[in-house]
């Protein structure tokens, strides 16, 4: 049995675009006959069939909004997804969700999967090696073609949509800020490589809080945390420095609750001789010991304003201009910064 083949498959073949192909296969005059005729040759032989579901879809709504995360593992997404689906349902919609898995390739296949007449619109985080390949040419295409589409969490000042973010400078301003009311001034910040938005963001706002209040950072006690290695024996390296921090700000609950955890086996005792902040207030942070001071970053409103932006789009109720939301980031604090 020969391979099924697609509009892309034998564009490939004859490194022509899709619109070469399909235009060929219509047999207009617009493709030269030579070349047209190849083209219909090569689709007969391998039994070419025009997924008519696919091209039926495209034409009509289908009240359904994609969804595409990095991962399901995070709190954060979780309740980012339930703030969405709640609003997509009140208006009438239903949710698919796709991960990316931080895949640059997973995230491409996962767009052009959802995009073929599946769903009305998308909202996307977008995936870490994405970001660090700096390629959203994927979602060019989209934009390009006027396709709806809202971006969240991880945003980019390189694509033209809607975007609903946290301010991520605030956050770690106002978690640093308490760090150094409290009374630390030794702070490590356990962060992200640079190219994942947050991250540097949230850099950005421990940097700012410390040179505020006069205090040098000690760049021993800035650690660039790559998600693809182990994490517990990167995040121990902070208790083998000379200077030892009294206090660590992590980006995220996960890099926080295994320093929390690490401290405790060095024989620390918390908050007392090391306090600690992380970013996203989930079950992690509820239910350590001691729980865990957090900045809250409102997951599920997120997801609300992200489905209100996108269903707006594809109702052309949105203004021409894109629209970008900023939520402000509150600290929930917990037992882990609170000194007796």
């Amino acid at each position: 049995m020969r391979p099924k083949i697609t509009l892309k498959t034998i564009a490939k073949e004859f490194e022509v675009s899709i619109s070469t192909v399909s235009k060929a296969l219509k047999n207009s005059n617009e493709i030269g006959e030579e070349l047209r005729e190849k083209i219909k040759a090569f689709a007969d032989y391998y039994n070419y069939k025009p997924n008519s579901l696919a091209l039926q879809l495209r034409n009509q709504k289908t009240s359904v909004i994609g969804v595409v995360i990095p991962e399901i593992v995070h709190h954060f997404f979780s309740t980012v997804i339930d703030g969405i689906e709640v609003r997509a349902n009140e208006k009438g919609y239903n949710v698919m969700v796709c991960l990316s898995n931080e895949s640059y390739e997973k995230e491409v296949t996962n767009l052009s999967l959802l995009t073929n007449g599946s769903v009305d619109g998308l909202i996307v985080s977008v995936a870490r090696e994405t970001q660090k390949k700096g390629d959203y040419n994927h979602f060019k295409a989209l934009t390009k073609d006027g396709f709806p589409l809202v971006l969240f969490d991880r945003g980019t000042d390189s694509l033209e949509c809607d975007q609903v973010i946290i301010d991520d400078i605030a956050g770690a301003y106002k978690a640093a800020k308490h760090l150094i009311e409290i009374g630390r001034r030794k702070i490590a910040l356990l962060t992200t490589e640079d190219f994942i938005s947050v991250g540097a963001l949230r850099k950005i706002g421990f940097r700012k809080a410390m040179q505020d209040c006069g205090i040098d950072v000690n760049e021993d006690l800035v650690f660039k945390i790559n998600d693809s290695k182990d994490l517990y024996e990167q995040i121990e390296q902070i208790f083998q420095q000379d200077e030892k921090p009294d206090a660590i700000l992590a980006v995220n609950e996960i890099y926080a609750a295994i320093a929390m955890k690490i401290a405790q086996e060095h024989g620390y005792v918390l908050p007392d001789d090391i306090a600690v902040i992380g970013f996203t207030s989930g079950l992690i942070s509820e239910f350590t010991t001691p729980s865990l001071t957090s900045v809250e970053q409102h997951g599920f409103l997120m997801g609300q304003q992200a489905a209100e932006l996108l269903i707006n789009r594809i109702e052309h109720k949105a203004p021409s201009k894109y629209i970008k939301e900023v939520i402000s980031p509150t600290l929930k604090i917990r037992e882990s910064t609170i000194l007796e």
